[in-house]
């Protein structure tokens, strides 16, 4: 019945979680869910008051622009020169997407013959291989390890595999090892791309939640980074709105054009009163996002904390709501803790094959259920 294509694809990792702790929900477990990065912080107000009032305008109910109103544009481009002094053409540097997911995954059929590599990071967001097997292409997993910060090594990636690369994932701060990159970092990623004519997609969506004073930079700061690659971002972290579906990509405008193009033939844009409250969103007061950040410091703090205390080597990340936990065997440990303590956390070979003897846990719940699962953990033999 399915094509071939669906014989490479795995499992979505998250959609596997749920099933597994729907199956614990089913015998009575109280399940604390430490898995899934979903905020569980609500959409600041003003942001629902302006979704309210946009959709009562009947003019918004009508098919949207493909690309975005220029308007979201316009905020889109606003925002990028007040938070990293980036400076963007709105009308052809800025694209609208459902959420940062639907380019990631989209933009391999623009650029991807049958084939042709894709660098990604191992461990890296799941998206970034998905994409890849529907485009037909093949993916060169870049290892993130520790001794590296989490940062791939670029001239280890073998030469007949950057010959035939098209594109490079790259996603600071990380997930799901909740690293950070400094712009140096992003300069020597623009060298090698323009040295191997390969289109770079910066995966950028946890800029905005950072701790310690920690301010992420953009991959578009660096030198020649409009020249090779372009940056998606979303609104779902920053803001609290996973569920509303809209994020953008921003820099090269050809390479936006190529992505844009496969887009107008397989969606029809983000509904306009959704653009009308990410507009509000990126262009009014910024407090909402301070407060959620100070929140999920706290509990990191809580968490590392009591992590520590049970004796595990973990250190504090300065950004993302994400904690990466060494551990012997990932998906002994993670099953230990959903069935022995109702706990999920995600194994970290789930991300990629340098996952393994990782858990993430995400630090998106109250900090009076993580302190329970803190206490939850002292009662097993981990």
């Amino acid at each position: 019945m399915y094509s071939t294509r669906m014989s490479n694809l795995p499992p979505y990792l998250f959609a596997r979680i749920d099933e597994m702790k729907a199956e614990q929900q089913k015998k009575g477990v109280d399940i604390i869910d430490l898995g899934v990065g979903d905020p569980d912080l609500p959409t600041p107000p003003h942001i629902v008051d302006a979704l309210c009032t946009a959709a009562h305008n009947p003019d918004n109910h009508h098919y949207p622009s493909y690309a975005g109103m220029p308007a979201y544009r316009q905020a889109v481009a606003g925002w990028y020169h007040k938070r990293f002094g980036v400076t963007l053409d709105a009308s052809k540097e800025a694209l609208a997407l459902m959420g940062s997911k639907d380019g990631i995954t989209h933009i391999g059929e623009a650029f991807v013959n049958p084939g042709d590599y894709v660098l990604a990071p191992s461990p890296g967001y799941p998206g970034y291989s998905t994409g890849t097997l529907f485009a037909e292409g093949k993916v060169h997993e870049m290892p993130l390890l520790r001794e590296n910060n989490f940062l791939p090594v670029l001239d280890k990636i073998p030469e007949k595999v950057v010959r035939s690369a098209k594109l490079m994932f790259i996603n600071y701060p990380n997930n799901p090892t909740a690293a950070i990159a400094p712009l140096s970092f992003y300069r020597e990623v623009v060298d090698f791309a323009a040295d191997h004519h390969i289109v770079v997609v910066s995966d950028n969506p946890y800029s905005e939640v950072a701790f310690d004073g920690y301010r992420a930079p953009s991959f578009l700061e660096a030198k020649g980074a409009m020249e090779v690659g372009i940056e998606m971002h979303s609104l779902s972290k920053t803001y609290n709105m996973t569920g509303w579906r809209i994020g953008m990509a921003v820099g090269n405008a050809e390479i936006l054009s190529g992505l844009g193009r496969v887009k107008t033939n397989v969606d029809s844009g983000v509904f306009n009163a959704v653009q009308y409250a990410a507009i509000a969103a990126l262009s009014g007061p910024q407090d909402c996002v301070k407060e959620a950040c100070a929140i999920y410091q706290e509990r990191r703090d809580v968490l590392i904390a009591g992590l520590r205390e049970l004796g595990f080597d973990v250190p504090a990340p300065k950004a993302t709501f994400y904690v990466w936990m060494p551990v012997k065997d990932c998906m002994s440990f993670a099953a230990k803790l959903l069935n022995g303590a109702g706990i999920v956390v995600t194994p970290g070979v789930g991300f990629g094959s340098a996952g393994e003897g990782y858990v993430r846990f995400a630090i998106t719940r109250p900090v009076e259920r993580i302190q329970e699962a803190i206490e939850r953990m002292r009662r097993l033999d981990l």
